[in-house]
């Protein structure tokens, strides 16, 4: 651009020198020159190519890479499903029938949301045909079973000192419905043969090993053809031996005892006695049942080996409706559901990270279906009033319920 401003400027000053009018000539063609001059600067300047003027293309950004979730397995348990007479006429249909489904209703959502649920299935399944009894010898029918898997339990525990309330038939006829009905289900403390103690749960590659004992069966004798046919605490040396094979196979270890004092809401010194048993032998989890009210959970340690150990002593009653009056019987309607959260640490081993109780109240009215449990998260100052549980026990109440949960568990349940 400046070559061609330069000769307009030079053809302007020769035209004034020249005198040039319209008609004339110069003496030579400056058009001429200026346009070969135009068309050579044109030449020697390259046009720009498409590369030159595009922007440049951004380098994509890498996305960081998420932290893997790590492995990780949550454990639910509750405590006894304790079928007194009032829970079985609920839960009867004109029929004839029975459905237990308005039991669960409240808490199927948190059962179903664990990877494994246990519970401890205080009375045994013998069926119709041995006649539905409430207390003291108990005896349900097989719908139980069924909606126990409906409310999203995994793992049966059988093992309690109603095992043998119907004799050998009862159990029989028990194991016969869990294995012809729902062989995917876990059958705990309760055998037709002595070899299927132990029960290896598998998630990620982390295998947890589960037990289940009671203290005795209320001195109905064990069948002479069938002396394996419930797990009992009383036969020590296996006791141990089943704990050591456990160890040796699994990376984890769940014993579930029924044992302890009923009513009482601290351990008594058979639990604790165990408890150091269990310890010792390197149980790493301890969920109990049989004393129908919570009592406390707590970490033990080895004072030799550092090893610890966390033990909830019991989980009270999941629903019942004892037939008892008088003080304390409002401490039988408060439940406990164990939270458990596994992980595999870095060193390979699997441990506890994290740990809670949910605190459950049974709820009881009259007419088909009135038994239910709620979450006391849920729970209210109405439904603790129209509870019929306060014609037997007049202390019970919300707050009573609340109150018991922070004088046994403290802070834990909240």
């Amino acid at each position: 651009m400046r070559k061609i401003i330069t000769y307009i400027v030079l053809i302007a000053i020769m035209s004034g020198l020249t005198g040039c009018g319209r008609g004339s000539q110069p003496d030579f063609d400056v058009s001429e020159e200026l346009a070969q001059s135009s068309v050579a600067s044109m030449e020697a300047t390259p046009a720009p190519t498409p590369e030159a003027t595009a922007k440049p293309t951004p380098e994509p950004t890498e996305e960081p890479t998420p932290e893997p979730e790590p492995e990780s397995i949550t454990l639910l348990m509750v405590g006894d499903i304790l079928l007194h007479t009032p829970v079985e006429k609920s839960a009867k249909r004109e029929d004839g029938s029975y459905s237990y489904d308005a039991i669960f209703a409240n808490t199927k959502d948190l059962i179903e949301a664990a990877d494994l649920a246990l519970v401890n299935q205080e009375v045994i399944l013998g069926g119709t045909e041995l006649g539905i009894s409430g207390y003291p010898r108990f005896n349900a029918p097989y719908e139980v079973g069924d909606d126990l898997v409906e409310a999203g339990f995994d793992v049966i525990c059988h093992a309690t000192n109603h095992a043998m309330d119907k004799g050998k038939e009862g159990v029989t006829n028990c194991l016969d419905f869990w294995e012809e009905n729902y062989p995917e289900i876990t059958i705990l403390g309760l055998h037709d043969n002595p070899d299927d103690a132990l029960y290896i749960f598998e998630k990620d590659g982390m295998k947890i090993a589960f037990l289940n004992y009671t203290y005795g069966t209320n001195g109905i004798a064990l069948p002479s053809d069938m002396p394996y046919a419930v797990d009992l605490l009383g036969n020590r040396e296996k006791v141990i031996s089943d704990i050591q094979y456990a160890e040796s196979v699994a990376d984890f270890t769940v014993v579930c005892p029924h044992w302890g004092t009923e009513y009482r809401l601290t351990a008594d010194a058979s639990q604790q006695k165990w408890a150091k048993l269990f310890l010792e032998n390197g149980v790493d989890l301890v969920i109990g049942t049989h004393p129908h009210v919570i009592e406390p959970v707590e970490v033990l340690t080895d004072e030799e080996t550092g090893h610890s150990m966390l033990v909830y002593y019991s989980l009270g009653n999941f629903v019942n409706w004892t037939s008892s009056s008088g003080d304390g019987i409002a401490n039988r309607m408060v439940g406990g559901m164990a939270q458990i959260t596994l992980e595999r640490a870095e060193d390979g081993t699997v441990a506890i990270s994290d740990y809670g109780v949910t605190a459950l109240v049974c709820h009881l009215t009259n007419g088909t279906d009135g038994v239910t449990v709620y979450p006391l998260s849920a729970y209210t100052d109405d439904l603790a009033a129209a509870n019929q549980i306060r014609h037997q026990d007049p202390a019970f109440s919300y707050t009573y319920c609340t109150n018991l949960c922070d004088k046994v568990w403290g802070e834990l349940w909240k």
